[in-house]
């Protein structure tokens, strides 16, 4: 059953399996001895590289010294390929493999869990269980997601995200598939690992942590058990991303961010997304830009668009933002949310629209150099009306719109992307 059909019709609320999960510095050096708990032999480790770092190498061989027999992909992109996922599919039946290990952030998580579903599968393409459990083989492969950064929630939650680059070239897809027999076997969280994590990069996964968390607290899905767990997440954000982005040696900061994630998608798995992520998903559809800083750009002009009805629930996420609420009304206070939002994003160093976005200046956006013939000529955004358009369009289709707590229309929708393309944030400061 789909999302708006859940919505609509009647109150169900359906609570998602999560995994078991190790959190807390040190963690990392568990991997050899769970993957020989639950039965892996010879694991194909997925990641994106890691480039400038040698985790990836550390693991590998600790995996080896427990007597493994690790093959290695390390050729997943950012916002991953329907390619990268059928590739590593390739490489695992190649080697008889018997399970995976992923290691960096959604992207590595992400393609690693439509490999699992595709093997499951005998090989079939990934691109054939977008949507809501379309798996027909509950039983895949075990996995150990190992989190390199704080953003993703994927090593926690039932979804992955795949871009699509079998389309027209003209009309890339990038989709959402939610899947109960996706969920990994066991989660890694080491705030040790996060040392490495550049400055910029901390702040946009930061801020993907921050609408996982403020999504499903505004979600029309109103799932009261995610409500605690999404307004604690967004306090533990208030509390430690700015201290994490320009001092990544703090081991309580990271360890406030890593908790952050974690929580945040516990909040999300069963609570739902929104705009917020639609936004991002279509974005980097077009244009291969970082999932977490499409979220950054997308996220003070979605809460400002929902706060007439939603506007409660956002004077709580300004408390949770640090924002002395006591001597506002309920009103005021979500339009400081709003605020707190901004600075937030301004201390962190952001870039506050998508025109503002190049290749030099954010190097995990890929402009022009994506995997399809359409990023050819996406060298640079534009943020005309046929981009505003074609993102609206891919916003209404995206899975994670249902949830969202405002009516989503074209019409309703596409002054908030022209915003996020176009406009000033002191528009909301006013």
């Amino acid at each position: 059953m789909q999302v708006d059909e859940l919505i609509k019709p009647f109150p169900l609320k359906e609570f998602h399996p999560m995994p078991r999960a190790l959190l807390g510095p040190g963690a990392h050096e568990m991997i050899g001895p769970e993957a020989l708990k639950i039965g892996m032999k010879r694991p194909l480790v997925m990641t994106s590289g890691l480039r400038g770092t040698d985790i990836v190498h550390k693991i590998v061989e600790s995996l080896k010294y427990h007597g493994l027999e690790p093959t290695l992909y390390d050729k997943v992109e950012s916002n991953p390929k329907d390619y990268n996922v059928m590739d590593s599919v390739a490489l695992y039946q190649e080697n008889k493999c018997d399970g995976f290990v992923s290691i960096g952030g959604g992207s590595s998580h992400d393609a690693c869990k439509g490999a699992r579903i595709s093997v499951a599968h005998d090989g079939r393409n990934i691109n054939e269980f977008e949507g809501f459990n379309k798996s027909e083989n509950a039983k895949n492969p075990p996995h150990i997601a190992v989190s390199t950064t704080a953003g993703t929630g994927s090593e926690t939650s039932w979804a992955y995200v795949i871009t699509d680059t079998t389309t027209d070239p003209d009309n890339p897809h990038k989709y959402v598939a939610f899947d109960d027999a996706s969920v990994v076997t066991v989660a890694i969280d080491d705030p040790v690992l996060y040392y490495d994590c550049p400055s910029h990069f901390t702040a946009q996964c930061g801020f993907d942590v921050l609408a996982h968390a403020s999504e499903p607290y505004v979600s029309r899905l109103d799932f009261i058990p995610s409500l605690g767990n999404a307004l604690f997440s967004a306090e533990l954000v208030g509390e430690h991303l700015r201290t994490a982005t320009w001092h990544g040696d703090n081991l309580a900061a990271r360890e406030g961010m890593m908790y952050a994630q974690y929580t945040a998608a516990q909040a999300f798995n069963s609570g739902g997304l929104g705009v917020i992520h639609s936004v991002s998903h279509a974005v980097s559809a077009f244009y291969d830009t970082h999932h977490g800083l499409n979220n950054a750009i997308a996220l003070p002009r979605v809460w400002a668009w929902n706060l007439p009805v939603a506007y409660k629930r956002y004077a709580k996420l300004a408390g949770a933002l640090g924002v002395d609420t006591s001597r506002m009304t309920e009103v005021q206070a979500a339009d400081a949310a709003v605020a707190a939002a901004i600075r937030l994003l301004r201390d962190v160093g952001i870039p506050e629209k998508f025109t503002d976005v190049t290749q030099d200046s954010h190097p995990k956006n890929r402009l022009g150099t994506g995997p399809s013939k359409y990023y050819e000529k996406a060298k640079v955004i534009k943020g005309d009306d046929n981009d505003v358009d074609r993102v609206s369009n891919h916003i209404l289709g995206d899975s994670c719109t249902p949830g969202n707590p405002k009516e989503t229309t074209f019409s309703t929708v596409r002054p908030v992307v022209d915003h996020c393309f176009n406009g000033d944030l002191d528009d909301f400061l006013s």
